[in-house]
């Protein structure tokens, strides 16, 4: 791609974004998302290649659809409120649109069919967008109308997003649909919390954003596509192979490592407004989750790759070395669950 329309798609991608992050018009937001959306489609379909493609329709037909939705559920509010305020939404048939428009936006269950499809459809670096930044704008309107949406809609695409996150991924061995079902379990827990705390979903937000990009960073460096891959990843650096099994536990939640820290505030959060069962539910269907990431976990460091393949010196052929934000985040993947006292300040 010429160098020149790198720069404007990615500009107007991170343009995108921001308008829907800091717009409090409905008409500014839905620019925002349109422009988001119309960028990342040529970077989707850069490889000439029919899953590319596919994927590339898949994801403009959903988010355009989900788009439409918001702009309909927005006029309908204007139209019974005279606002067009996103923080005004008053009207409830406004609110369950617009509840099921951002469900749509992210992937949450039951509309996550496309998430996992578009995510093998394209590239390592393409699917480190989608499953990151993609996220933003979405979650920002989520954030700012978590007031008016629909409270039981929420929790219960909460509830059925972490059961299918796990339960989908258990048949996998393609890495980014492991990484997408992983995307829909974690705004599950996000989505159950929003209407309760909007405090706790940013920092499971940001933790999630951190874990998923040096997991993606990871994957990237040691050129792993599918779960046989990543058995050959300790003939290229064993140190790096331990950092990706310890990111795989804490993309589970497992203690001391970071991705413990926002399911043990939602979970004790549940616990206090009295939804034991919804919390329950969610800590079993997160063991799910836990059993594909410990599967990786094992296939990379615990398993010797048979001596006789031709990969076995992989390392000669293309030294690589880590990037230096997966250095800088990495310590960040792993260790803040010690200095939780700090973040709830």
């Amino acid at each position: 791609m010429n160098p020149l329309t790198s720069t404007t798609i990615i500009t107007s991608l991170a343009t995108g974004t921001i308008i829907t992050s800091t717009s409090y018009h409905w008409m500014m937001a839905w620019i925002g998302l349109e422009m988001n959306t119309l960028s990342i489609l040529p970077i989707i379909s850069k490889q000439h290649h029919p899953r590319a493609t596919e994927a590339a329709t898949k994801y403009f037909l959903t988010q355009s659809a989900a788009s439409a939705l918001i702009l309909f559920s927005s006029t309908i509010n204007a139209w019974k409120s005279g606002t067009w305020d996103i923080t005004q939404m008053t009207d409830p048939t406004s609110n369950i649109l617009l509840t099921s428009a951002l469900a749509m936006k992210l992937g949450l269950a039951p509309m996550h069919f496309w998430l996992p499809e578009v995510l093998q459809g394209s590239t390592m670096k393409t699917a480190l967008i989608i499953a990151t930044w993609q996220k933003l704008a979405p979650m920002a309107l989520m954030i700012m109308t978590a007031n008016n949406l629909s409270p039981t809609i929420l929790i219960s695409m909460g509830i059925l997003s972490t059961i299918i996150g796990g339960w989908g991924g258990l048949n996998q061995t393609q890495l980014r649909k492991i990484m997408a079902y992983s995307s829909i379990a974690h705004l599950g827990w996000m989505a159950s919390i929003s209407v309760i705390l909007t405090d706790i979903m940013i920092l499971n937000l940001a933790l999630y954003l951190i874990m998923t990009t040096s997991m993606f960073l990871m994957l990237i460096w040691s050129k792993s596509k599918t779960i046989q891959d990543t058995t050959m990843s300790w003939t290229t650096s064993p140190t790096m192979t331990i950092m990706m099994m310890l990111t795989l536990l804490s993309l589970g939640g497992l203690p001391p490592l970071t991705g413990f820290l926002p399911k043990w505030l939602i979970l004790e959060e549940l616990t206090m407004q009295n939804m034991t069962t919804t919390a329950t539910i969610m800590a079993l269907s997160s063991l799910l989750s836990l059993y594909f990431y410990l599967r990786i976990a094992y296939t990379t460091t615990l398993t010797t790759a048979p001596n006789m393949m031709t990969t076995k010196y992989k390392w000669r052929f293309k030294p690589t070395s880590p990037s230096t934000l997966l250095t800088m985040i990495l310590p960040m993947t792993l260790w803040i669950l010690p200095m939780t006292p700090l973040t709830l300040m």
